[in-house]
């Protein structure tokens, strides 16, 4: 058994090798918290959940340490523009993000650390980079010097002659444009910190690198993010890292993006589609579904045709679930372990498309059965698929989401009595061989959006795919 995942440092599907054995360490570089999140937002956070959750199916002890950028020129655009506390827009948005996560079905992380607790680490950090000579002070500003580190640009494969470094407003003093600040002096109204160099506040890179220092240590195993991540703010994380002393990342892996109209959905585009809202009009299971079933290095198109697609091949998965749990008269518990092909997808760079046609196969066996009566055989497909899903985090009977699929417990309870009034009628109908009437009966059904199955317990109802 060995997984593989695609190290976008070596441009190439690398087998994975865990510094310690038995275990994985994992740092993703998690929200910035200046506003609400978007389903591309939540996207990286599904991705590393369905990576931690296959790690621990096969048996290593997971280290998720995901962080919360909880300061940044954004953050205090916006608390200038709404006239509010920098932190009170930070932690507004932090728990929105962890709403977000929590009802995609997402763990939690072993450890979320915020940047303004870390100022203390960040500190240490630049200390250590100027008594190296990799960094340097200049009007209240610490910058990295990029020449000063052979290895810069080699993840995002750039030339230095070429690059053209981000700089904000107030970075006065570099060396060379394309040096980058690590921290930024105070500015009038801004938040800061007392340093050796005076106060300011930290900038967006060493943030990271301080924290996966303090939580991971010197070296880790796995860096996460989302590709746009790759440069500058991963690279630059890499330099400082490394010429602190870490070893750093042995892999980093980055997800794609969710699209809308080929762009990258993003606040600054306003094309984007808050988790909140969305959870009002899609179950949360579906959409976790949606986000996570495509490869995580390939794009998502945003569309709501796609949603529906999703919305009834998830439909399919649950409607087999709920057929054989009837069957056996009870819970059916998930298999000890995976169908080998199904592992064998995944241990291959999370090949989650491929794992879920093993899924899919294994509902279309287990439907066979159940026409064919044979209950054993429907009671292993499901045990299966149980623990297939289980890895994805769509399992229907996992507490996480029961409940969840009868969108509202109690309205699912009035509902049922009223669709049985109706189906009773139906059967009445059948039962006089009036058949003209049980299939108009039928007809109405569906066309409020149920969906009747006669099954040898007489007829049932499910909602069926909007």
């Amino acid at each position: 058994m060995t997984i593989r995942l695609y190290d976008t440092s070596a441009r190439q599907i690398r087998d994975f090798t865990p510094l310690v054995p038995g275990c994985v360490s994992i740092y993703l570089c998690g929200a910035t918290v200046q506003a609400a999140p978007h389903i591309g937002h939540i996207r990286s956070g599904l991705n590393f959940d369905i990576m931690r959750r296959w790690f621990e199916h096969r048996g290593y002890d997971v280290t998720f340490i995901r962080n919360v950028t909880d300061i940044d020129d954004k953050i205090i655009t916006k608390s200038a523009e709404q006239g509010r506390p920098w932190w009170s827009i930070g932690y507004e948005n932090e728990r929105a993000f962890n709403d977000g996560y929590s009802v995609l079905g997402c763990l939690p992380p072993s450890y979320e650390p915020r940047a303004t607790g870390h100022i203390t680490e960040m500190v240490e950090m630049m200390r250590g980079l100027i008594e190296r000579g990799h960094a340097y002070e200049a009007d209240g500003n610490v910058y990295f010097d990029v020449r000063s580190f052979p290895e810069y640009l080699r993840l995002s494969n750039q030339e230095l002659d070429n690059l053209l470094q981000p700089s904000g407003e107030g970075e006065t003093g570099k060396r060379d444009p394309r040096d980058f600040a690590m921290w930024k002096a105070a500015k009038p109204g801004e938040p800061s910190w007392e340093t050796p160099w005076g106060r300011g506040r930290p900038g967006w890179h060493l943030e990271c690198s301080a924290m996966a220092h303090k939580y991971l240590g010197s070296a880790f195993d796995i860096h996460g993010g989302g590709l746009d991540l790759i440069f500058p703010h991963h690279e630059n994380e890499i330099a400082q890292a490394k010429a602190f002393g870490d070893e750093f990342a042995k892999y980093w892996v980055h997800n794609a993006w969710v699209t809308m109209s080929g762009e990258k959905m993003s606040k600054s585009l306003g094309n984007s589609v808050l988790v909140s809202e969305m959870v009002k009009h899609w179950r949360p299971i579906v959409l976790r579904y949606y986000l996570g079933t495509p490869h995580y290095r390939s794009m998502i198109e945003y569309s709501e045709d796609a949603l529906r697609e999703a919305e009834s091949a998830f439909a399919r998965i649950e409607g087999f679930v709920q057929r054989v749990v009837e069957k056996a008269g009870g819970v059916v518990e998930p298999a000890a372990e995976v169908p080998p092909a199904f592992a064998e997808a995944m241990d291959d760079d999370l090949g989650v498309p491929q794992a879920l046609a093993i899924v899919h196969t294994t509902v279309r066996q287990g439907n066979s059965a159940l026409a064919a009566d044979d209950k054993e055989a429907a009671v292993a497909r499901l045990a299966e698929v149980r623990a297939m899903l289980g890895v994805l985090g769509l399992d229907p009977l996992d507490p996480q989401w029961v409940g969840e699929g009868d969108r509202g417990e109690d309205l699912h309870g009035v509902v049922d009595t009223l669709v049985r009034m109706v189906l009773d009628q139906r059967e009445a109908a059948r039962t006089r061989k009036d058949w003209a009437t049980a299939d108009a009966i039928r007809d109405q059904l569906n066309q409020s959006g149920l969906v009747i199955e006669d099954g040898p317990q007489g007829p049932r109802w499910t909602l069926g795919p909007r």
